[in-house]
Parts: C-alpha cells; structure tokens; sequence
C-alpha cells in the first residue's frame, strides 16, 4: 500500500491523508512509519462514523503525525475542514454501490484526491478459503495478548469468536467489488474533471490481491 499512497500524495503535492472507516486504527501506524522511512513526512487523522475512543489513545501515541478526531465523520459527507488524500483501507465493501458513489462523489465535490485498497476479492477460492477462519482462530487464540478466560471461553467451549470471524469474512469476500466494478463506480461519481485509476497486484504470503481505486482531479500529472 506503501507505494501507491505515496504516488498520490506526490503526484497532489499533499502531505497529509484523511483516513475514513478508520475503525480503531487499522494500518495507519504502520503506513505512517513506512512513510516516514522513506523520507515522507505525512499527517494522518484517522475517522470513523462510529469513532473507537477507548482506543484512541494507544493509537494516536507518538506526537502530531497520528491524530484521531473524536467526533462522527461520514465518508459520504466529509466536514469541509477535513482536507486531504482520502484513505479507505478494506472499509470500502461495506458500502452498498450508491452509498459507494456517494463517497466518491464527495471527495470530488471537495477536490480531494481519493485512495481506496481492498484485500477481500470475491473470487471462489477467497470465499472456501474463509471456511478454514474457525481453524486460524483456535490455533492463533493462544498467542493474543492479554490471554483472558473470556476469550477462551467464547473461543473453545463457546465458540462464537470463530464463527463470527467466519461470518465476517465470508460476507466481506461476498460484498467485494471487483476491478471493474470499481471503475464503474467511478466513472458515474465522476465522468469528467477527475483522473481514475484502478489495478491490483499479490500480496505476499496466502493473502491474496490488493486491488486498489484512485482518483485525483484531472489538473494533476
């Protein structure tokens, strides 16, 4: 994901995201650092229609670069004083196609260039794969940190941890748009004024594709 944020905010001469459906972080720490490593000093303020405070503070430690606004952002109206490149990490599936367009429509509105990354696919082998869920949970459930007894409890004897992870995996490979969907969406958000972009490429490991959708206004490179 590295690479391809970095292309935007260079090719916008923006040095700061806006991470929509940030839930309680996400890989914005991470992409942070990263960013940094390779000499990009770039702020992030993580958001979310339903924000997480009793996570933000872990989240946000470190100084100014990482921030979290406290208050609701909805991806499909963004509060103008929120300018920046959009970020949407493996939230964009959430949204049914015209709520879809919507938040595309309104990074356009704003002018603000817009970067979505997805790791589910809706391909057959991503869907059985997500059969095997329960089994990684049992096995990884030992080595989460704090090992408290309600986590074995609703893991082992009651084992709703498992099919929950299965159930939200299985609905997130279903609900993923495809390549081609995702340029459709975007052409109708925005058929002229804005540059789209859309690919994908393997990930390492069994993790699959990260397919991606970029757009920023046309007066760019």
């Amino acid at each position: 994901m590295v690479p391809i944020l970095e292309r935007v905010c260079d090719a916008t001469d923006r040095r700061t995201v806006v991470d929509l459906c940030s839930g309680s972080g996400g890989p914005t720490r991470q992409l942070s650092e990263a960013l940094a490593a390779r000499g990009k000093r770039v702020s992030i303020t993580m958001t979310d229609k339903f924000p997480h405070r009793h996570r933000v503070a872990e989240r946000v430690q470190g100084g100014s670069v990482l921030t979290y606004r406290c208050s609701p952002v909805d991806a499909r109206a963004v509060p103008p004083d929120l300018r920046g490149v959009r970020t949407l990490f493996n939230a964009f599936h959430h949204f049914a196609p015209d709520d879809a367009r919507a938040v595309l429509r309104d990074a356009v509105a704003a002018g603000d260039p817009i970067v979505v990354m997805e790791i589910p696919e809706r391909r057959w082998a991503m869907v059985f794969a997500m059969f095997l869920t329960p089994i990684f949970v049992w096995v990884a459930t030992p080595m989460i940190r704090p090992c408290t007894w309600r986590r074995l409890l609703f893991t082992y004897l009651v084992p709703l941890v498992p099919l929950i992870c299965f159930w939200d995996g299985l609905v997130s490979q279903l609900r993923a748009y495809t390549p081609d969907e995702l340029g459709r969406l975007a052409r109708e958000s925005a058929p002229v004024g804005y540059s789209w972009e859309v690919g994908s490429g393997a990930l390492p490991g069994p993790a699959g594709r990260l397919t991606y959708l970029i757009g920023w206004p046309a007066t760019h490179p």
